[in-house]
């Protein structure tokens, strides 16, 4: 135990360049590990809002369990599966132009990340998946290959787990870019008929459902304007979103994550809750 905690703050040293008590770690992060590692369940979705620390938190959750319990893991990112630049712009010729912008449900290729996620249930490898690059917002020109069979997958994306969203919620104006982009509910419509089928035969393909829930939607604002000056830091050349743009490009999402945090606090299998300062403050097993 006391070797997984000091590992688990290495870790978050390294990815936060923060230090958290071994106490945080013990009650916050370990049950999480021990829950994950004693299921008898294979394929994981996990499911919260942008800016959250998804990718992170997963990362050095499934490092742990592939160091001390020996369990190879397939870890998957919804993110990689966008369409590209050049396919968003088709649909929102044909489909509304809000389509342009990545996000909502029907800006992936789902057909290819179902293609992985059988691969893996036939332990079909190697398996090729795609890349998406942000900093360009289009697809990258390298893959990832796994060549190694793996024990468990994770899927991560800020949208997994969400249900259709009810009709009376969905076509309540919430904000400025629904009211003056989407009078007609076109493009609300499109991503929620996206969510009724498509998506929810997606999301049927696992076992369990861990939801990172936000305690406010307002903190994904302020998560995702930290997110893009670590980007633009990581390239010069590409021009950083003002804090305007990305207020509304966050309203893209705000409906579907505001719908996740009402609906999915008793659906999902474990729900952990996350402060504004990243940090957990509860963990609940349902």
């Amino acid at each position: 135990m006391s070797e997984l905690i000091d590992y688990i703050q290495k870790e978050i040293h390294i990815t936060y360049k923060k230090r958290y008590s071994k106490k945080y770690i013990e009650d916050k992060l370990v049950p999480i590990i021990n829950y994950i590692n004693s299921s008898k369940s294979k394929r994981f979705l996990f499911g919260g809002s942008q800016g959250i620390g998804k990718s992170s938190f997963i990362s050095i959750i499934s490092k742990a369990i592939e160091k001390f319990y020996y369990k190879k893991i397939l870890l998957l990112s919804l993110d990689n599966y966008y369409l590209s630049k050049k396919q968003r712009l088709l649909l929102s010729k044909n489909t509304h132009n809000l389509l342009i912008t990545r996000g909502v449900p029907g800006t992936h290729d789902i057909g290819k990340l179902v293609e992985n996620i059988k691969k893996f249930n036939h332990g079909n490898y190697p398996i090729s998946t795609p890349l998406f690059d942000k900093l360009i917002d289009d697809k990258s020109k390298s893959k990832k290959i796994i060549e190694t069979k793996c024990d468990i997958l994770f899927l991560e994306g800020w949208c997994c787990g969400s249900s259709e969203i009810p009709k009376k919620f969905l076509y309540k104006n919430i904000n400025n870019l629904e009211r003056i982009n989407d009078p007609n509910n076109q493009w609300r419509d499109f991503y929620n008929n996206k969510l009724k089928i498509e998506y929810k035969n997606l999301f049927k393909l696992f076992d369990e459902l861990i939801f990172l829930r936000a305690s406010s939607f307002d903190n994904v604002y302020k998560w995702r304007l930290k997110q893009e000056k670590t980007n633009q830091s990581k390239n010069k050349k590409i021009k950083r979103m003002s804090a305007d743009e990305i207020k509304i490009f966050i309203q893209h999402y705000e409906k579907i994550t505001k719908w996740m945090i009402k609906d999915l606090n008793k659906k999902a299998q474990l729900v952990i809750k996350f402060e504004k300062n990243h940090k957990i403050s509860t963990i609940n097993f349902n």
